[in-house]
């Protein structure tokens, strides 16, 4: 366990950045993030059997609205209430059909617990204007800037095109602790 514990924080020394993380899409392949280097990226934890699963439409709207400085990428998760049971391939079926989701999506991931990724354990514990710890639920939202640094966090509560998101992407509103 100390093993794993220095490993980590080795790594997360080492991991300053978004850019740093190996991230899979949901096809199974290695996602590149330094191609969204100059870009914002919304990364959201997403699951198809949510309350909160409308948000695919609000997520699509907000990729295409700031296309070219905004890149929203979904993370699916299981983690609450067994919201996202189906597979990789199952999911993406589901948002494509149902939702017409074009924006990158990763593999299914975990965001909490002993199994969370380290992606996920750097997001819930980097500095940022907002709040810190662990995800609470399907949908909450991670604003990072182009140079990969979290900027912004928002609960599954705030609404993809709502003020609190857009302002921050048009760096609008930059909140203050």
């Amino acid at each position: 366990m100390k093993t794993l514990l220095l490993a980590f924080s080795l790594f997360m020394l080492s991991a300053p950045s978004l850019y740093d993380f190996p991230v899979l899409n949901i096809e199974g392949k290695k996602m590149d993030l330094t191609k969204y280097k100059g870009k914002k990226i919304l990364i959201v934890n997403t699951a198809s059997e949510c309350g909160f699963t409308g948000q695919f439409k609000g997520l699509q709207e907000l990729a295409d609205t700031y296309k070219g400085k905004l890149v929203v990428i979904g993370f699916p998760a299981n983690n609450f209430g067994g919201q996202e049971p189906g597979s990789n391939e199952e999911i993406l079926a589901y948002c494509s059909k149902k939702y017409n989701v074009t924006f990158p999506m990763a593999g299914k991931i975990s965001v909490k617990g002993d199994d969370i990724d380290p992606l996920f354990k750097w997001l819930t514990s980097a500095e940022n204007p907002d709040f810190t710890g662990p995800v609470k639920w399907n949908f909450e939202k991670f604003l990072i800037d182009e140079k990969g640094k979290l900027i912004r966090r928002f609960r599954s509560t705030t609404k993809p095109m709502g003020d609190d998101i857009t302002s921050a992407i048009e760096g609008k509103s930059e909140k203050k602790k």
